[in-house]
């Protein structure tokens, strides 16, 4: 199965930079998805790599060997689209098997890897339908099932789920990944759903104008990231400034308004400025005065979110902190104008560097 290694790729249309010095490291079977606001350059680099587009510099290695000059029929490359690309006037075993067909495969041997993968996606009763009889998450299946036909190792996924709708969509994706799993190969997802990148990916990762900003495990990008960008465009969080006021053997604690919040991060020296990011779901609120590592403000709104209850606390230095507080926990009776405490967990207490052009421009999707 095909390790896929992207060097110093860059493309450019016209005046427009799609990437910029683009390299990446995806290991045999892993499935790895990017995300990234429009016009990042997530399609494109997939593009690149599938051979619809021609980068102007950089190099694409599959296993050690250059495929940079390689047709794209010669790549062994499957891409799955997000408009659900069959042949409507084909009955879905005639999809599926057109790929063998195309490559001058024995009828016998084309039919018998035909049925096995009718098999996998557990459509064989319906291989004498057409397209437009099945449900859009069967006709993507079948859509995949047609690129592994081909004989393709390695998977492009092109916001594959993006035209269905949202429970077939979470169903689907589940479904893929242990399909994907089982056969043992390499993915590739550009998705704008998080969500999606986030519970199904090995590895993410986050683009932003051309460029790779960061990688890494799921659950590592979105308690720990690297960059502000991916704090804010990975989820949501807010952002306070403050300055480090001292140091501990567990952190620092850092000055933000009247308030002082310890974090576990060591990375800042005293009297440096810094920007503090918390994730709202990682915020307890509580009508009681605590002593513990916390923040005072006042409720400014209040909103029922379905799994969770949403509050706008505004800090008595007039700054606004977003809390998500999960219904599992309980009904809080909390409404405006309520003064409150906002704690958090020192680890979930994220720091950063404050930005050369400042935190506004850098949570800028562009």
């Amino acid at each position: 199965m095909p390790r896929v290694q992207v060097f110093g790729l860059t493309k450019r249309f016209g005046a427009v930079t799609a990437l910029k010095d683009v390299s990446l490291d995806i290991k045999d079977r892993e499935y790895v998805s990017i995300i990234g606001p429009s016009g990042c350059g997530k399609t494109t680099l997939i593009k690149c790599i599938a051979g619809i587009i021609s980068p102007d510099s950089g190099d694409i290695l599959v296993n050690g060997h250059t495929i940079r000059n390689v047709p794209i029929q010669h790549r062994r490359i499957g891409y799955v689209f997000q408009e659900i690309a069959l042949f409507p006037h084909m009955r879905i075993i005639e999809n599926v098997s057109y790929g063998p067909r195309v490559q001058g495969q024995r009828e016998r041997d084309a039919k018998a890897l035909v049925s096995e993968l009718l098999n996998l996606i557990k459509l064989s009763d319906r291989a004498d339908s057409l397209p437009l009889e099945l449900s859009g998450g069967a006709q993507q299946k079948v859509a995949v099932a047609r690129a592994l036909a081909s004989g393709s190792a390695l998977l492009l996924f092109d916001e594959p789920f993006g035209a269905l709708d949202s429970k077939v969509r979470t169903d689907l994706r589940y479904e893929i990944r242990r399909m994907t799993t089982d056969l043992g190969l390499t993915v590739l997802h550009v998705t704008h759903d998080q969500e999606e990148a986030m519970s199904i990916s090995d590895r993410v990762v986050v683009m932003k104008a051309g460029r790779i900003i960061e990688e890494g495990p799921p659950l590592q990008l979105y308690l720990r990231p690297k960059a502000i960008f991916t704090a804010n465009f990975l989820g949501e969080a807010n952002f306070l400034k403050g300055i480090v006021v001292q140091q501990t053997s567990t952190g620092a604690i850092v000055q933000i308004e009247d308030a002082r919040l310890l974090t576990t991060d060591k990375a800042h020296k005293i009297g440096e400025e810094v920007i503090v990011a918390i994730r709202p779901e990682l915020i307890t609120v509580a009508e009681d005065q605590d002593d513990g590592n916390c923040v005072r403000g006042r409720v400014v709104e209040a909103r029922f979110m379905g799994q969770a209850a949403r509050y706008e606390v505004e800090t008595f230095g007039g700054t606004k902190i977003h809390v998500e507080h999960p219904e599992c926990l309980g009904e809080l009776e909390i409404e405006p104008p309520q003064e409150v405490t906002l704690t958090v967990d020192p680890r979930h207490v994220m720091v950063y560097s404050l930005p050369e052009q400042g935190l506004e421009k850098e949570l800028q999707l562009e």
